[in-house]
């Protein structure tokens, strides 16, 4: 255990005790914004954190700086921070501190406290010297500067405050019965002190708030995945479920077995890496095309997935640290017209009807603005041509100034062509195919390198990005109809959104087709479609064919190329399988007609046919009240981030300076209402002390 304590109060003094579950980027905020408010304002005699997590305090698992430093985060280093700027709206006190690209220079000079992680770790000064402010660092290099932060919170955190940290897991969550002095899973009064069990046994008693600050949780296996595992154990073959790759021992796989990839997003770019140069292999730079020297210790990759096109490199930056576009259409006052339409009786939002035309507009205007500015067009013959854009009815005015402005049929923004980039003739065998996909690899890297400003098409598409905290304003916390969440939303957009506008570096496109050129991996074209073959002449295998371009490839190794489904109904956590079991949380229902009630519920909890259940966790409106299954708010315990993906949108993004983060938005909120909390009411007296078992 971790700690830095001050004095223990006297038995007299108002004490706060707080638990935080999960110790990464958002449980890291949550703590941020607790030390901050003591400090400047301290409501408590005595405040003690206790902070859980069986990973690195700060880092958490997923970033945790003894990982593989052959992967990459897909967000440039200056867009990177933990800290409050003038940007956020918060009630708490604003402390600036540096991004990760201001950390790693600062490293590098000397000018900066290495902490416990980087004291005398050469691999992190020397990515420190490397590192520019739109380079894209390794994980581990943001899990140094996740750990220095945390260090820095808890140094500078008021002498009357107290961080604990137990790195364990967390297992059960209870409140204390104040008659009997026992813990309980249910009926106890909502202003009694909390208990969190931990894995080695330990309980922390009187606790008087928990925030569950969790990042991705294990899950259960679905039917299919169950039975694809038992394929494999059966016939000696590997099955590697839904998993962050960096957690996955592929140490099992041999040089040149087979292995098919299932998916083409940023975790296929992940064990890209790993197999290739985790493995020894190198690229190198010959005249202007990069060149792959295999070690001879790869596997042979095969990879696939429905649309058959990895997801689209992010162009590059040319924002700085805190550029953002900013919507002219989708307006936060447009989206707030739209939700009191629901509070005044009306009808929820539409997706399909309501925001896509808006999206669309403001991304196809960005192009043709782009185009324009690349021909020489001056900027206010340009921006006169945007204004009327954004303005005409779409058809034939659209058309109209389209020809007015030059630009003729072929360079105009098409979805089809841009969620579909290829033609019926570029699938008819899986030659074709290939030969496509290499051309628009390449297509890809070069307008990448255009930038997300002067290049049209990734300046476009980096606007889908830029809109995210609008298009939260308007679908987080059942702002859409349960058909349309369902079916625009969970089905369509964000599935395209991660396509278009959450890629990876241009530099890992650049990779993935200088391993087509050596021989390394394949890609069996779209339509992907995944058996467990027992009868192959050549033994029993995984199959991987393509619906389209009717290639057939066979494998002994299958890996599921994503991270597993946000999904608390078939959550592994033992923290979050306990609270569900015991009624004590419940998955968030998106209702069908009437207005929501903040809780997730229309009023008739017993009435299934009035909701969209989602896999998400419910919780209430800031600051995220955790939700029974009676939907019940309670008064100490709070949630934030992935575990809520559906009452919120996009949970994983993470916090960047200088556009109004809503996580340090939530995360202060969080924090002012634990401060604010009430006292608990004592259990009963007589009660034994918690004792580790």
């Amino acid at each position: 255990m971790e700690s830095r304590a001050s004095a223990p109060p006297a038995p007299d003094t108002a004490r706060l005790e707080v638990c935080l579950v999960g110790a990464g980027p958002r449980g890291l905020s949550v703590l941020e914004r607790l030390c901050a408010q003591e400090r400047k304002s301290p409501r408590w005699d005595a405040v003690t954190v206790h902070v859980v997590d069986p990973d690195p305090a700060g880092a958490g698992r997923v970033w945790r700086p003894t990982q593989s430093r052959h992967l990459l985060m897909n967000t440039v280093a200056c867009q990177v921070t933990v800290y409050t700027d003038a940007s956020v709206r918060i009630d708490g006190p604003m402390e600036e501190g540096p991004s990760l690209y201001q950390w790693a220079k600062a490293l590098e000079s000397g000018t900066l406290d290495a902490g416990r992680e980087t004291a005398h770790d050469g691999e992190v000064i020397a990515e420190a010297r490397r590192l520019g402010p739109d380079s894209y660092p390794t994980r581990a290099l943001y899990g140094s500067y996740l750990r220095w932060a945390f260090d820095q919170v808890v140094a500078n955190a008021a002498a009357h405050l107290t961080v604990l940290v137990h790195p364990v897991r967390a297992v059960a969550l209870e409140d204390a019965d104040t008659h009997t002095g026992r813990d309980t899973d249910s009926g106890a009064p909502p202003g009694a002190p909390q208990t969190v069990t931990l894995e080695d046994g330990t309980r922390l008693t009187g606790l008087s708030a928990v925030v569950l600050a969790q990042g991705h949780l294990p899950a259960r296996p679905t039917g299919t995945e169950r039975r694809l595992a038992r394929f494999a154990a059966r016939h000696a073959l590997t099955y590697v479920a839904p998993a962050n790759p960096a957690d996955v021992d592929l140490s099992g796989i041999r040089a040149g077995q087979s292995v098919l990839l299932r998916g083409l997003g940023l975790n296929f770019f992940d064990y890209m890496a790993l197999f290739t140069q985790g493995r020894g292999g190198v690229f190198t730079r010959t005249g202007d095309r990069l060149v792959y020297r295999p070690s001879g210790r790869e596997p042979r990759l095969y990879a696939g997935s429905r649309r058959g096109v990895p997801y689209q490199a992010r162009g590059e930056n040319e924002k700085g640290a805190h550029g953002r576009y900013f919507p002219r259409l989708l307006t936060a006052e447009y989206i707030a017209a739209l939700r009191g339409r629901r509070d005044r009786g009306g009808a929820a939002i539409d997706f399909a009807a309501d925001l896509w035309p808006l999206i669309s507009k403001e991304v196809c205007g960005v192009y043709y603005a782009g185009l324009l500015t690349a021909r020489g067009e001056p900027g206010p013959a340009t921006e006169e041509f945007t204004e009327g854009y954004l303005r005409a009815e779409p058809g034939r005015a659209e058309d109209r100034l389209l020809d007015e402005a030059g630009i003729g049929p072929a360079e105009r923004w098409d979805w089809q062509r841009v969620a579909r980039p290829y033609a019926p003739r570029d699938v008819t065998g899986p030659a074709a195919f290939r030969r496509w996909l290499r051309g628009h690899l390449d297509d890809d890297v070069r307008l990448a390198r255009q930038g997300n400003v002067g290049g049209p098409v990734k300046a476009a598409l980096d606007v889908l990005r830029d809109l995210r905290n609008e298009l939260r304003l308007a679908v987080d916390h059942a702002g859409l109809t349960a058909a349309s969440h369902r079916g625009d939303l969970d089905h369509w957009y964000t599935p395209l959104n991660a396509y278009l506008s959450i890629g990876p570096p241009a530099s890992r496109i650049e990779e993935m087709a200088a391993l087509m050129d050596a021989g390394v991996l394949d890609v069996t074209g779209p339509g992907l479609r995944v058996s467990a073959d027992a009868d192959d002449p050549a033994g029993p295998c995984f199959t991987g064919t393509s619906s389209e371009t009717g290639a057939r490839v066979r494998a002994t190794v299958l890996i599921e190329a994503r991270l597993p489904e946000i999904d608390l109904r078939r959550t592994a956590d033992p923290l979050m399988g306990r609270l569900l079991s015991t009624g004590q949380c419940r998955p968030y229902r998106v209702p069908h007609g009437r207005k929501d009630t903040g809780t997730g519920t229309t009023g008739d909890v017993g009435n299934d046919a009035a909701y969209h259940e989602t896999g998400g966790l419910a919780v209430s409106e800031r600051p995220y009240h955790l939700i029974d299954a009676r939907g019940v708010l309670h008064p100490r315990r709070f949630a934030y981030g992935v575990p809520t993906e559906s009452v919120h949108w996009v949970t994983a993004a993470g916090i960047r300076p200088g556009v109004g983060s809503v996580t340090l938005e939530d995360s202060d909120a969080i924090a002012a209402t634990v401060l604010a909390l009430p006292p608990c009411r004592p259990p009963a007296r007589g009660r034994r002390p918690d004792l580790p078992a």
